[in-house]
């Protein structure tokens, strides 16, 4: 048996999701929405990513999460499934246009009263959030060359033995040989993480790659 994780065909992707818990029609139909915006639709999470953020949730029995790059709201979607019912997710972004279709079918999902939408420069909007009372979970999916603000700031809000979800960590592979901003700036963050003591580390090949940081 292999000792790294196995390269995913796309036969081999489909059959992943469809055995696990695969995406219902109101999340088949923000994927399908979300597809028509072209190019831009691949800052989408997985599918699979998507079900075990609301796996994980459930299982940390988060309460409070925050999150910062929303985008259509499908991973905003899965956390705040994972929610209790009087649970609260807090969202960060700056584009109206996309939170938007989120809004929609957030409402659709009835998981619309647990979710409040913050827009602006999410630094800005993370500064003015009180660190009391703690957020239990925190998700990183924004601009790659400010990740390393994001994690800072999140540290401040999430309580000892919460935890950090950081998406794109392997950056479709360029980690390995980072030419590019983007892929500088991951390879970049993903040192620094590894190498604080603030936090626990692991990282998953789900997806693009997903840091999970426990806080100390």
């Amino acid at each position: 048996m292999s000792r790294t994780s196995i390269k995913l065909s796309a036969e081999v992707s489909d059959y992943l999701v469809e055995h696990g818990t695969p995406p219902d029609e109101i999340q088949k139909a923000l994927i399908a929405e979300t597809a028509q915006l072209g190019k831009i639709s691949g800052m989408q999470i997985a599918p699979e990513q998507g079900a075990f953020m609301t796996i994980l949730t459930r299982l940390l029995g988060v309460n409070r999460a925050i999150e910062v790059g929303t985008f259509t709201g499908y991973s905003a979607l899965c956390i705040a499934r994972g929610l209790p019912e009087n649970g609260e997710l807090v969202c960060c972004d700056v584009s109206e246009e996309w939170t938007a279709i989120g809004r929609r079918h957030w409402d659709l999902d009835g998981v619309g009263d647990r979710i409040s939408l913050l827009l602006g420069p999410a630094l800005e909007t993370l500064a003015d959030i009180p660190s009391q009372p703690p957020f239990d979970l925190g998700f990183i999916d924004a601009d790659k060359e400010n990740y390393a603000g994001y994690y800072e700031a999140l540290l401040r809000l999430i309580r000892p033995g919460g935890l950090i979800l950081v998406d794109n960590v392997l950056w479709s592979g360029r980690v390995l040989e980072p030419e590019d901003s983007d892929a500088r700036a991951i390879a970049e963050f993903n040192v620094m993480v590894r190498d604080d003591t603030r936090v626990d580390n692991v990282m998953l090949p789900i997806a693009d790659g997903l840091s999970l940081l426990r806080v100390r």
